[in-house]
């Protein structure tokens, strides 16, 4: 996929003035092979694979950084749902949630995704071990994320998983009160989690990927919002969605090339890109600016939500042309913590959570990183999920939830947790009671649409 000198010095450009970067590279691994029934010898197989496959992956990509300028913000691993190599019931989740912690810390990777279950047709007795011990795994490791997927468009909403991921949220939030709640944010709730996702919290290496492989996440909030506001304001909008195809075509250029060159070198098979336009807390790296530059006065005025489907589908269309390798989830997140723009609209008062919601109608993803009171019941959380896993299962897309109980805290008071996590203000959430709603569990039947065969 050669690149034309002019090609390469806009991409300079996008890199040195529009926060244009490679968001993560993140390197897919297998664990079936790891199976055993003595946990300590299970625990040693999962550490060892994990380091001999990912001990080159940090410095590969910092190879390619230095050679072609392009920043590398984070690399990953994600592993085999670790409910899936863990059923006997010998096996301690927390201590191998720490073993998973001291294998990333070993290769050096910012996160480790995996610790994981899918449940949305019914649990086995591993999973709800996995699940039970989520809140002090999270709590005792540093890089370590979980991700259960609750449902499927197939399958229906599992809201006896629904439930217990509810009351993990709540309790992950206790054992990490003197951050914040922080646990929350390596822990989130899907319906139809892909297997290629290389964003983290609800990266895993699905069981039909291959042996390892290596996925990539682009970014350009930055450089989509640049090319947008040239434009100016005569351009209709049908001008503004081939600005942002095109736009992504270029960066989805760029980050199939930094995946096949981490590929070679690693000599992993190359697997996606996926196109998710993640932001930052940098200013100007932001997707509410980019549907403000479209013309609305503050990001959750009317339009928000047919201007959010507008930019997705021009991401996701320019970035197919680019590449025959587009996976993951692929389109815009809207984590309000990690988008300064969208923290600036919550404080307007024009972004509410209910919003938000509608939003995620047409994004990429789901209410990711919103920090809600922290007496928010178990239950409330539940409804939640069941809210977003429904929206996902009638629009046979993904949905997910990473909502953070702010413990001792209301809605206005503010968290911080640094880093691409940023901070954000304390959002509301409906004091009505979801408990009887919730409480009753089972299996909410999978759509219609589901029949498609």
């Amino acid at each position: 996929m050669p690149l034309s000198p002019s090609e390469i010095l806009e991409t300079i450009k996008m890199v040195a003035t529009e926060n244009l970067d490679v968001r993560t590279v993140t390197m897919g691994i297998s664990l079936q092979d790891c199976v055993h029934p003595d946990p300590e010898a299970l625990q040693e197989r999962i550490y060892n694979k994990i380091v001999r496959y990912a001990g080159r992956l940090v410095p590969v990509c910092q190879e390619i950084e230095a050679e072609y300028g392009i920043p590398i913000i984070n690399k990953r691993v994600a592993i085999t749902p670790v409910a899936l190599i863990s059923q006997t019931g010998q096996v301690d989740h927390v201590a191998l949630a720490r073993t998973l912690d001291e294998a990333a810390q070993e290769v050096g990777v910012d996160f480790l995704g995996g610790f994981s279950a899918l449940v949305h047709k019914g649990f086995t007795k591993g999973d709800r071990r996995l699940l039970e011990a989520i809140p002090e795994a999270l709590a005792v490791t540093e890089r370590v994320c979980s991700s259960i997927n609750v449902a499927s468009t197939r399958a229906g909403i599992n809201m006896d998983a629904v439930q217990a991921v509810g009351m993990a949220v709540v309790e992950t939030a206790q054992r990490t009160a003197d951050r914040d709640g922080i646990g929350c944010a390596k822990l989130v709730a899907f319906a139809n989690a892909p297997e290629d996702n290389p964003f983290m919290a609800g990266g895993f290496h699905g069981v039909g990927e291959p042996e390892a492989v290596i996925n990539v996440g682009v970014s350009g909030p930055g450089v989509v919002h640049t090319a947008v506001q040239k434009l100016g304001s005569a351009a209709d909008l049908g001008q503004v969605a081939d600005t942002v195809k095109k736009t992504a075509f270029k960066i989805t250029r760029m980050g199939e090339l930094v995946g096949r060159l981490a590929s070679q070198r690693l000599g992993v098979r190359f697997g996606i890109v996926d196109l998710s336009l993640a932001p930052t807390p940098t200013i100007g790296d932001s997707i509410a600016n980019i549907l403000e530059a479209m013309g609305l006065e503050r990001c959750g005025a009317h339009g928000t939500t047919a201007a959010l489907a507008l930019l997705n589908d021009a991401v996701k269309k320019g970035g197919a042309m680019a590449s025959s390798h587009v996976g993951g989830l692929s389109g815009a997140f809207i984590p309000v913590s990690e988008d300064a723009g969208m923290v600036a609209a919550v404080q307007a008062g024009a972004l509410t959570f209910d919003k938000l919601e509608a939003m995620t109608s047409v994004c990429s993803v789901g209410l990711d990183m919103i920090a809600i009171p922290g007496d928010t019941p178990a239950e409330t959380i539940a409804a939640i999920i069941a809210d977003e896993a429904a929206i996902g299962v009638v629009n046979n897309k993904t949905t997910a939830v990473r909502v953070i109980p702010a413990p001792g805290k209301t809605a206005g008071e503010w968290v911080e947790f640094g880093g691409l996590l940023g901070r954000a203000p304390v959002l509301p959430v409906s004091g009505f009671c979801s408990a009887s709603f919730v409480r009753r569990g089972g299996q909410i039947p999978a759509p219609i649409n589901s029949l498609r065969n």
